[in-house]
């Protein structure tokens, strides 16, 4: 989709189609009552961008339950992934956003957004394998540039945390659009 003047056409699509919510009470709600998986959300305020450390090694039995799986073969199905199928390595980190809501609540949520991984992956390679500057460099791109955008976060749940977490959200999309200037609201 075409990001020409201000991005106008994916804004239309995403967040003036859409329900855009401001207050994570009418979200957690709507979970609660098995009414929303999904959601637009426009956070009030950024207060940071933070990394936790994660194991660095997938689960060896987790592991070995993937493989025996790629070993069976299927009847009536395309096998040619088989010959390509590894195991990538395992992100050493997991990134959350805190902010504030129209409700001044505070929160903390976690983003399962594949860009975040590779960004990291990224950084991390330019960065000839100094993770700290890796790290920074991820924070700098969502904290920094981002929040110079309108940010908006897509929400998801988690189906094993959907009914009885406090918040069962967590961020699977950042986008930071542009913001409109003035002539091109009239």
């Amino acid at each position: 989709m075409d990001t020409a003047d201000n991005w106008r056409e994916r804004r239309r699509l995403l967040v003036r189609t859409a329900k855009v919510y401001r207050r994570l009470s009418e979200l957690i709600e709507g979970a609660k009552a098995n009414e929303l998986s999904l959601a637009v959300f426009r956070p009030t305020t950024i207060k940071g961008f933070v990394w936790e450390d994660e194991e660095r090694d997938w689960d060896p039995a987790k592991v070995a339950e993937i493989r025996l799986r790629t070993q069976q073969m299927e009847l009536f199905a395309d096998e040619t992934w088989r010959e390509t199928f590894s195991i990538i390595p395992k992100l050493p980190y997991s990134f959350s956003y805190r902010f504030e809501d129209a409700d001044g609540r505070s929160s903390e949520l976690q983003v399962l957004d594949w860009e975040a991984g590779a960004l990291y992956w990224n950084c991390l390679r330019s960065s000839d394998g100094n993770e700290m500057a890796a790290l920074e460099k991820v924070r700098a791109k969502y904290l920094d540039e981002f929040c110079k955008r309108d940010l908006h976060f897509f929400l998801g749940t988690t189906q094993q945390f959907h009914q009885f977490a406090p918040n069962p959200w967590v961020i699977i999309g950042v986008f930071p659009i542009p913001h409109e200037q003035q002539m091109n609201l009239i």
